[in-house]
């Protein structure tokens, strides 16, 4: 039982020393990775449909 009281009072200490984002960088950051996936959203439809196109070409 002592063991499982140390493991948490050193999850609360490490806590602690983390960093949190400010408002605006969690913010700035949710945009950027939205954009991203976004981003590679599109750029494997157009791969997906290219793929698509050519397999109707070559098998008919």
């Amino acid at each position: 039982m002592g063991r499982l009281g140390l493991f948490y009072r050193q999850i609360v200490a490490e806590l602690r020393k983390v960093v949190w984002p400010t408002r605006s960088k969690l913010v700035t950051y949710t945009t950027v990775v939205i954009i991203f996936v976004v981003i590679m959203i599109c750029l494997v439809t157009v791969i997906d449909y290219g793929f698509g196109q050519v397999v109707k070409y070559v098998f008919g």
